[in-house]
């Protein structure tokens, strides 16, 4: 198992740095923020990353994919984590596009080749209450002589509002299910405000008449079905521990700084040792964060089927570091971290929904003690 990046990893993450940090800068997603964007992300810049091909990197090239590996999905949510951008990249490729590549049949992977090419954007609606829970399905899909019958709601939908699409999680014959719900049909759809303000949604299906191929992996078994969704969730949750890993690095590089500049006393704060000593716990502490990203991205691309027990340790641990690197941020800055001025909200506000979404540390250690058995 390799901890460390490939070349071809260093390229890609050098490429997603230089191309974020010139074109969406925390100022950027500042600006998002304060005009209240609806989709929560810039078309521009998601039609640009389209373009140079991160919406392809991991999916196979017989479907039009760049077969790249997930460790260079990875070192692009990292980069994102660390600019705070916004992106479908997480709910349409990692979540939704996952699931397409497992389950669809052959008309229902037209769906895939838009999310590939970024032209379409959809999103997975599988929690029905605040806290992540997968299963807890109480939506309902009944067939009859036309299709399905779909029923129920969903909340904290990531990016939910305006998708082409969504993807939606229901039992149906005694298992969990994915049915295909297109954006015109008639879904009662309410954006959701988080405090990281980007694009949540609550949707709610009342008897919504769906078409007899919505429904995903009709060609296999309902466990099989199962598998795919869980392997598309923790790929995700390896993809928010990934990026919370770049805002942590970000917010922390920040405080150093400001230790080297601040002057108190007549001398630089850094000189104290009682910081000095807090900070070399919180660099630490990242670089044991790190190699839990790293083992996850390895185990991800040579060993799928023990992916979630990783996947769990990651994310339990990227939520705790992160808890402890925006604590001493806030401490070390003193009052002028809490006001707007400062960058240091934003990251703080997108670290502690990241923390949240599909899972947060409480959930991942208990996941984790119940397949350690």
């Amino acid at each position: 198992m390799s901890m460390v990046y490939t070349e071809d990893d260093r390229m890609l993450a050098d490429t997603a740095e230089e191309f974020l940090s010139s074109k969406s800068p925390v100022a950027a997603q500042r600006a998002l923020r304060d005009n209240k964007s609806v989709t929560g992300y810039d078309p521009l810049i998601w039609q640009q990353m389209s373009e140079l091909g991160w919406t392809a990197i991991t999916f196979p090239e017989e479907l039009g994919g760049l077969a790249f590996g997930y460790k260079g999905l990875g070192a692009v949510f990292e980069s994102m984590g660390k600019h705070l951008t916004a992106s479908p990249m997480l709910s349409s490729v990692v979540l939704s596009g996952t699931v397409l590549q497992h389950l669809a049949n052959q008309q229902q992977l037209t769906w895939l080749d838009g999310v590939i090419s970024g032209e379409q954007r959809l999103a997975l609606a599988i929690d029905e209450q605040a806290r992540h829970n997968p299963s807890a399905i109480n939506c309902t899909a009944v067939a009859n002589s036309n299709g399905y019958t779909l029923s129920g709601e969903k909340a904290i939908v990531i990016d939910g509002v305006s998708p082409d699409a969504w993807l939606v999680a229901a039992q149906y014959d005694g298992a969990v299910n994915l049915f295909i719900v297109p954006s015109n049909a008639d879904v009662s759809v309410t954006a959701t405000t988080l405090i990281d303000s980007r694009n949540y949604a609550s949707l709610s299906f009342n008897n919504l008449q769906l078409t007899a191929d919505a429904r995903l992996g009709q060609s296999v078994d309902s466990a099989e079905s199962a598998k795919a969704l869980d392997f598309a969730l923790d790929l995700g949750r390896l993809c928010l521990s990934c990026e919370l890993l770049g805002a942590a690095k970000a917010l922390f590089a920040m405080t150093i700084e400001y230790l080297k500049t601040r002057e108190q006393f007549g001398v630089k704060i850094g000189t104290f040792q009682a910081l000095q000593h807090r900070a070399a716990r919180c660099f630490v502490e990242l670089e044991l964060a790190q190699s839990c990203v790293m083992s996850a991205l390895s185990t991800a691309d040579t060993d799928a089927e023990n992916l979630a027990l990783s996947v769990s340790l990651a994310k339990w641990k990227l939520s705790k570091v992160a808890d402890l690197i925006t604590s001493e941020a806030i401490q070390m800055h003193g009052g002028i971290a809490v006001t707007d001025e400062l960058d240091i909200g934003l990251y703080l506000k997108r670290i502690r929904v990241a923390q949240m979404l599909l899972g947060d540390a409480d959930f991942h250690q208990a996941r984790y003690m119940a397949l350690k058995g």
